[in-house]
């Protein structure tokens, strides 16, 4: 066993029949044990310097209990979530600080927040339950399919047009499999919340980011055409101030490309809304003229409910959907599998107005 201390210095200690008891060829060695939330830490003293042992014994569904724990903020929600009760809830995340020798978070009756340690321990919690999934996997036979849970978070539309009809076949054809879908067009913190994947719409991969692209994803001006038959359609970016626009919150501007810069044209309208849904409906009932990602108006487009305006000085800014991952370690291959499907599916054929899909618009 290593054990270190303060300074990083290294020494291996050998456990005997007892916890207390360590062979360490030529060092003189006292030991001294204390108690804390149900768990043990040992302190060693080697030639005069202190050591304290790392616990190599962690219990794992502890671990996951923990993650559990951080992404739904209590011990009650976590207690309803795993079907146990608050109480064991509380007595098994005290034995899992024992072992690690710190407090993980930081408990009221009305309250609980990670502690600062909490905080580090949740990316090695991640790692450990990925280490063991992808163990489980790699030895179970190849017939019972995908297992475990997969967590994914996803936008409001995407999530309804794509990604839940892929979880239906995956789980018609994986028995074994769970799935937790969280839909929401805000950004969710994947390792705080135990995600194994978020599907995110964006025009570049940050820097920052673990993730890989699935498909393009443009934005579309475009209106009902009880609208165009009322009111006709812009030809330029500057016609754009003479038709009521539908706003999306925080997007008082739309922004589009002429050659390789970005203008940003300002817009005014009638009505905004909080949701890219409550803007598609708005667009479909003749509001007014709307600017969308493609896949957020693919159906409507090909059905004719929607008409693509297309200007002329300008075409809109060009998006992507990524699918965003903790790490690369150890994917599972439930995320896997569920990549691929998802690029299968956002591989689109051409609408009924001859467009290819979400593709680039020609320069």
């Amino acid at each position: 066993m290593a054990i270190y201390n303060a300074r990083r210095e290294k020494a291996v200690v050998v456990y005997h029949h007892r916890p207390s008891s360590f062979a360490c060829s030529g060092l003189e060695i006292s030991v001294e044990q204390t108690i804390k939330g149900g768990g043990s830490r040992t302190v060693v003293g080697l030639a005069g310097k202190q050591f304290i042992t790392y616990c190599y014994n962690m219990n794992l569904a502890d671990v996951e209990l923990f993650r559990t724990i951080a992404a739904l903020g209590s011990l009650s929600a976590a207690a309803r979530h795993l079907g146990t009760t608050p109480m064991l809830v509380s007595r098994r995340l005290a034995a899992l600080e024992g072992q690690i020798g710190a407090r993980l978070f930081h408990r009221t009756t009305r309250s609980l927040s990670l502690t600062t340690e909490g905080e580090a321990f949740v990316p090695h919690a991640a790692a450990l339950i990925e280490t063991r999934d992808a163990a489980l996997e790699s030895v179970s036979p190849r017939r019972i399919g995908l297992s475990g849970t997969l967590k994914i978070t996803a936008p409001n539309v995407i999530g309804h047009a794509v990604v839940v009809p892929l979880i239906s076949e995956l789980i018609a054809d994986n028995p074994s499999l769970h799935v937790d879908l969280t839909l929401s067009d805000g950004v969710i913190d994947l390792a705080s919340t135990g995600l194994d994947i978020a599907i995110r719409v964006a025009p570049l991969k940050p820097s920052d980011m673990i993730a890989t692209k699935l498909a393009d994803n443009p934005y579309v001006v475009c209106a009902a055409p009880s609208y165009i038959a009322r009111l006709g359609q812009p030809a330029t970016t500057a016609d754009l101030v003479g038709h009521p626009c539908i706003k999306l919150h925080a997007m008082n501007s739309w922004p589009f490309r002429r050659g390789e810069e970005i203008d940003r044209v300002r817009i005014e309208g009638p009505f905004s809304t909080n949701t890219v849904d409550s803007v598609r409906a708005a667009c479909l009932a003749g509001v007014g003229i709307a600017m969308m990602t493609y896949w957020d108006v693919r159906e409507q487009l090909e059905r004719g409910d929607l008409k693509r305006i297309e200007l002329e000085d300008a075409i809109p800014h060009e998006l992507g959907i990524w699918a965003v991952f903790p790490t690369r370690r150890l994917m599972p291959s439930r995320v896997k599998v569920l990549i691929e499907a998802l690029r299968a599916s956002l591989a689109s054929p051409a609408d009924s107005n001859g467009h290819c899909g979400p593709t680039r618009l020609p320069d």
